[in-house]
């Protein structure tokens, strides 16, 4: 059934349609209730494709009891809806693309990363597009494609400062603090996002992770997901989970994977280069949705007059993901990075795209700067000489402030706005 949710456009709907035109098999994948059945039950993807859910266990037991004879049954042109409930399926549909290569023949979708499960990515190799639904960017839920991620690799980015994009700390931080779930958007109280929240967690955890594997103690995967949200932003350090949790550090490592598997948590791993520098090798680790994190950590506006510290976490998190969500659209495509040396160099978040070039974002809860918060984007920009492009430090205050022709302090709220760009 679509919901109501249909009404908000998503961004990634004209790449999941070039994908449909030229692919055979096409994976939507992506955290429970982002808005995956939503979409591919949408005007624009649905017409004239059959349609069937793995929610359902009738059609999940036919699929099971016989793969090939499942697939065989199916219409032309198919959508399978949760596809991760029936992993022998996959098999069977590379037999079917293999016999038939028909572009968009089959449309996936999968609330687990399939491409992580046993022998799901060996069997689709070369017959696949993988693309991910994260929860609604800022520019869905206000009607506006954002292409702040392709203004970041061209020549001469106009950042617009026009007075309706001036925002205000403490609306950033609501917006944040709200996330991108479509269901939480439509929900205006506090108590009321609380009681989905944690129906939704109860739901992926004792459902999802439990089919996903055998786990004796169900309460430790949501204890591991809510200390992770207390260290958003920081390095994923098992030695200090394993002691906050009085968990081995194998254990952890094996309950970790399972909340990369359903998309709770995002892993960014540190840019090396060629620069001569010692760097740090270890992940840095975020929440999918800051609207979670903010639940987990029971947040609420009050706290960051309390503790300072919490508002950057919260909004270097909120950052990342509007930024990965933007890529998926984007014509840059880039990877995403951090960088830190040994010697307390970083950036918060390193972009790269295909030709190797190199943009760098700084992420600042203040309402102001005074140019401290460039060091770490001159030193990059020190280390890799031409492949630099540009380095950004985001903030809460309302003005564009130009140090250098590659270097501006700019609102956090242009991140949504629509930016004028030249010759990416």
């Amino acid at each position: 059934m679509v919901d109501n949710h249909i009404m908000i456009r998503r961004h990634i709907t004209g790449p999941l349609r070039q994908a449909l035109a030229d692919t055979p098999v096409v994976l939507i994948n992506g955290a429970r209730q982002t808005g995956k059945s939503t979409l591919v039950q949408s005007e624009a993807i649905a017409a004239g494709r059959q349609y069937l859910t793995f929610d359902d266990p009738g059609v999940s037991a036919a699929a099971r009891r016989d793969p090939v004879g499942f697939v065989a049954g199916l219409g032309p042109l198919v959508t399978l809806d949760e596809v991760q409930h029936v992993p022998e399926l996959f098999r069977a549909i590379k037999m079917a693309v293999d016999r038939n290569r028909v572009p968009g023949r089959f449309l996936l979708t999968g609330s687990a990363n399939a491409l992580l499960l046993p022998k799901v990515s060996e069997s689709l190799a070369g017959r696949i597009e993988v693309l991910t639904l994260w929860p609604l960017s800022q520019g869905e839920i206000g009607g506006v494609t954002e292409d702040f991620v392709d203004a970041l690799f061209s020549d001469r980015p106009v950042w617009s400062s026009m007075g309706s994009q001036r925002m205000k700390r403490d609306e950033l931080l609501r917006r944040a603090m709200a996330g991108g779930y479509p269901p939480v958007i439509e929900r205006g109280s506090g108590a009321r996002r609380r009681s989905w929240f944690q129906s939704y967690l109860t739901t992926i955890l004792q459902r999802d992770v439990r089919e996903l594997a055998n786990i004796a103690d169900l309460t430790a995967v949501p204890r591991l997901l809510s200390v992770v949200a207390g260290r958003a932003g920081g390095l994923l350090n098992f030695a200090d989970l394993s002691r906050t949790l009085g968990l081995s550090q194998s254990t952890l490592k094996r309950y970790f994977v399972l909340l990369e598997t359903t998309f709770l948590v995002q892993l960014l791993q540190p840019w090396f280069g060629n620069t001569g520098k010692r760097v740090i090798q270890t992940p840095k680790v975020y929440l999918n949705d800051t609207g979670l994190l903010a639940h987990l950590l029971g947040l609420t506006p009050g706290h960051f007059a309390l503790d300072v510290g919490a508002a950057g976490g919260l909004l270097e998190n909120f950052v990342l993901m509007e930024l990965r969500k933007q890529a998926a659209w984007s014509e840059a495509q880039p990877q995403f990075f951090f960088w830190r040396t040994a010697a307390g160099q970083e950036v918060d978040i390193v972009l790269e795209d295909s030709a190797g070039r190199l943009a760098g974002i700084e992420v600042k809860a203040g309402a102001t700067l005074n140019g401290n918060e460039l060091r770490g984007l001159e030193a990059l920009a020190s280390a890799v000489g031409k492949r630099w492009i540009r380095g950004v430090v985001l903030y809460t205050g309302t003005e564009v402030i130009p140090f250098a022709h590659n270097l501006h302090g700019v609102p956090l709220s242009l991140l949504w706005a629509k930016t004028q760009k030249h010759n990416l």
